[in-house]
C-alpha cells in the first residue's frame, strides 16, 4: 500500500490518510441530501407549485431515492478512480451549481425532459473526456481568459445562494419590487435563520465538516420543534429507477438549445475541475514547477466520472474544493480519496436521514447559501480596475442570479470580453476561440428568444 500510494514519499501514513479521506467525506456529505433536494423535490415543487410531489408522480422530476443513489454511487466511483488511478487525494461528486443549472435552467425553463438533460450530460462527460485526454485541454484552458473563470465560479455561488434564500423562504416573489423579504413569524423560516446561523458559526471555528453538522443540528431542532415532519422521509428509499435514462433522450439531445446546454456543462465542469484540481493539489504541495503531474488522468477521472453519474441518474460529477479539508489534516495521496468513496458507499445504508434532511427546504438552504459563499471568494481576485475585465466579469456574476440561468451568465460574458478588449486596443491579446465563443453566445441568445 505504501509503495502503490507513495505514502512514504509524500511523508504520510495510512492511518492519516484514512484520517483524512473521512474528514474529506464530513465537509461533502451535505451533497448526499441537498442534490436529490435540487433535482427531484426543488424541481418537482418549482414545475408544479400548487402540488410539490406531483411531478415526481407523473414522472416529470426524478424519484429522489433514485438521485440520492446515483450520487452516492458515482460520488464514489469518482473518488475511487481518482485514487486509483490518479493518486490524487481528491474527491468528487455531482457539483453544485450544475446541478442548478439542470434544474432549474435546462429542466424548467428551457422545458427540457430530464432525461434529455441526462442525455446531454453523457454527452458533455464524453467530450470532456476526449479533451482530457489530448493535448486540445490545454489549448482550451489558455483560451478563456483567468478572470473570466473566476467570474463564472463566483456567479455561480451567488446562484447557488439566491437559490438557497429561495427555498428558505427569506427571501420571496413580489409584484412591486421582483423579490422582497420574506415572513420572520414563518416557523420554516425561523428554522432556516437558525441553520444559517449555526453553520456559519461552525465555519468560522473551523470545523471540517461545518456544513454537514450544521444541516444535522438544524434537522435536531425542526424534529424536536414539529416544524419537521418524521413522514417526510417515508418513501425515499435508494433505487436505480433514473438508470439507463439518459439513453432515452438521444433523438432529442442535438437541438440549438441541448447544443447550448452541452457547451455550458462542458466549460463550467472542465475550469471548475481544472481549477479545483491546481487549487487542492497546491495546498497538498503535488505541483511540480507550476505543473500537475498525471492532470490527464484526473481530469479524465471527472470526464469518467460524470459520464457514469448520467448513466445513473444524476447531473455532472465534478472535483470537490472540500477535498482542502481532507489536505488541511495530512492527507497527500490517492488513498484519501478511496477513504471517501468507501463513505459514500457506506452512506447507501442511512438514507433515511438523508432523505428526511433532502425533503425540507430549511436543512438543505443555509448549505446552499454557506457554498455559494465559499464560491464567492474568487470575487476578490478579479481585477476590478480594468474594465475591459470588470464589465463582462460583473454581467456574468450579475445575469446569473438575477436572470436565474448559469448559461445566460456566461454567455453575456463571451459576448461582452471581445468587444472591450477591442474597444481598449486590446485585441490583438484575444484567443481566436474567444471570437468564435462570443458568435456562438449570440447565436444563443437569439435562439433562447425564438
Amino acid at each position: 500500500m505504501d509503495q502503490y500510494f507513495g505514502m512514504t514519499e509524500n511523508k504520510t501514513n495510512w492511518k492519516r490518510e484514512i484520517l483524512a479521506g473521512t474528514t474529506t467525506f464530513l465537509a461533502m456529505a451535505y451533497i448526499l441530501a441537498v442534490n436529490p433536494g435540487i433535482l427531484s423535490f426543488g424541481l418537482s415543487e418549482a414545475l408544479d407549485p400548487t402540488a410539490p410531489l406531483a411531478a415526481i408522480a407523473d414522472g416529470r422530476a426524478p424519484d429522489p431515492g433514485a438521485i440520492f443513489t446515483a450520487t452516492a454511487l458515482a460520488s464514489a466511483l469518482g473518488c475511487l478512480i481518482m485514487g486509483l488511478w490518479a493518486k490524487y487525494p481528491i474527491a468528487t461528486a455531482p457539483g453544485m451549481g450544475l446541478n442548478a443549472f439542470f434544474a432549474f435552467t435546462v429542466v424548467l425553463t428551457l422545458g427540457i425532459p430530464w432525461q434529455t438533460a441526462l442525455t446531454g450530460t453523457l454527452v458533455s462527460g464524453i467530450l470532456f473526456f476526449i479533451l482530457a485526454v489530448t493535448g486540445a485541454r490545454e489549448y482550451i484552458i489558455n483560451a478563456i481568459p483567468a478572470q473570466l473563470k473566476l467570474a463564472v465560479g463566483a456567479g455561480i455561488g451567488l446562484f447557488i445562494a439566491f437559490i438557497g434564500l429561495k427555498n428558505a423562504g427569506i427571501v420571496v416573489g413580489s409584484e412591486a419590487t421582483l423579490v422582497t423579504i420574506g415572513d420572520f413569524t414563518d416557523g420554516t423560516v425561523l428554522l432556516a435563520v437558525f441553520g444559517l446561523v449555526v453553520t456559519a458559526v461552525f465555519m468560522v471555528m473551523g470545523w471540517k465538516g461545518g456544513v454537514f453538522y450544521g444541516m444535522l443540528a438544524t434537522l435536531g431542532l425542526g424534529i424536536a420543534t414539529g416544524v419537521i415532519d418524521l413522514e417526510l422521509a417515508e418513501g425515499f428509499t435508494p433505487n436505480l429507477d433514473a438508470a439507463g435514462a439518459a439513453f432515452t433522450g438521444i433523438e432529442d439531445a442535438f437541438t440549438v438549445h441541448m447544443i447550448a446546454v452541452i457547451l455550458t456543462m462542458l466549460f463550467v465542469d472542465f475550469f471548475d475541475t481544472a481549477g479545483t484540481l491546481f487549487a487542492v493539489a497546491g495546498q497538498a504541495g503535488l505541483v511540480k514547477d507550476d505543473k500537475l503531474p498525471r492532470a490527464g488522468r484526473a481530469l479524465a477521472t471527472d470526464s469518467i466520472a460524470t459520464s457514469a453519474g448520467a448513466v445513473l441518474g444524476t447531473s455532472t460529477t465534478t472535483a470537490y474544493i472540500e477535498s482542502t479539508a481532507g489536505v488541511s489534516v495530512g492527507g497527500r495521496t490517492g488513498l484519501t480519496a478511496v477513504t471517501t468513496g468507501f463513505w459514500f458507499l457506506v452512506s447507501l445504508v442511512a438514507f433515511p436521514v438523508f432523505g428526511l434532511v433532502a425533503n425540507n427546504p430549511a436543512v438543505t438552504a443555509p448549505a446552499l447559501i454557506v457554498v455559494g459563499v465559499l464560491m464567492a471568494k474568487a470575487l476578490g481576485e478579479i481585477e476590478w480596475p480594468k474594465l475591459e475585465y470588470a464589465i463582462p466579469a460583473f454581467l456574468i456574476v450579475a445575469a446569473m442570479p438575477l436572470t436565474y440561468s448559469i448559461s445566460n451568465g456566461i454567455a453575456l460574458g463571451l459576448v461582452f470580453f471581445p468587444i472591450m478588449m477591442a474597444a481598449k486596443g486590446r485585441w490583438r491579446e484575444v484567443h481566436p476561440i474567444a471570437w468564435v465563443l462570443m458568435l456562438a453566445s449570440i447565436g444563443y441568445f437569439i435562439f433562447l428568444t425564438e
